[in-house]
């Protein structure tokens, strides 16, 4: 579940995207599986991305799409089955084949901050599989926020 917040027009520069953490979710630990972090981090990419007007299928009317070339996730607190956990994500950065998105990972209950993370993606041409200038009618849909920011 995604939603925006406010009803602000033009580029969103902190995306909300919620989830609930699933049975499926939780690992032999009694904890949230370091791959569903990851598998949360592009749901809310993706979230980010189509709210701000760019859903894959736009990305590949213009023969691009996005590759994740690498995570990092520094891991706080356990999430656990049954929570709900409010992830923010925004871009970070541009340069001319990749961008750099953080995500911070927050429990609704207590807003503590039970994850912070970062992709960094990369575009590449889907004819060729080979990186790409990212499209400056993209980069333009989105607002840079630096990664130091601080908010709840």
């Amino acid at each position: 579940m995604s939603q925006k917040d406010g009803s602000v027009s033009g580029p969103i520069p902190i995306f909300k995207h919620v989830i609930f953490v699933r049975r499926e979710d939780i690992d032999e630990n009694h904890h949230a599986n370091n791959v569903s972090y990851v598998r949360w981090m592009q749901e809310a990419a993706i979230a980010h991305a189509t709210a701000n007007g760019w859903p894959g299928s736009k990305c590949n009317e213009l023969g691009v799409a996005w590759v994740a070339r690498r995570h990092t996730v520094e891991y706080l607190i356990p999430a656990l089955e049954g929570e709900k956990i409010i992830i923010r994500t925004w871009i970070g950065d541009w340069k001319k084949l990749t961008s750099r998105r953080y995500y911070r990972f927050l429990r609704e209950t207590d807003g503590k901050i039970i994850a912070n993370a970062e992709t960094n993606w990369v575009m590449v041409n889907t004819a060729t599989g080979r990186a790409t200038k990212i499209p400056d009618p993209i980069t333009e849909s989105f607002v840079i926020v630096p990664e130091q920011i601080k908010f709840g």
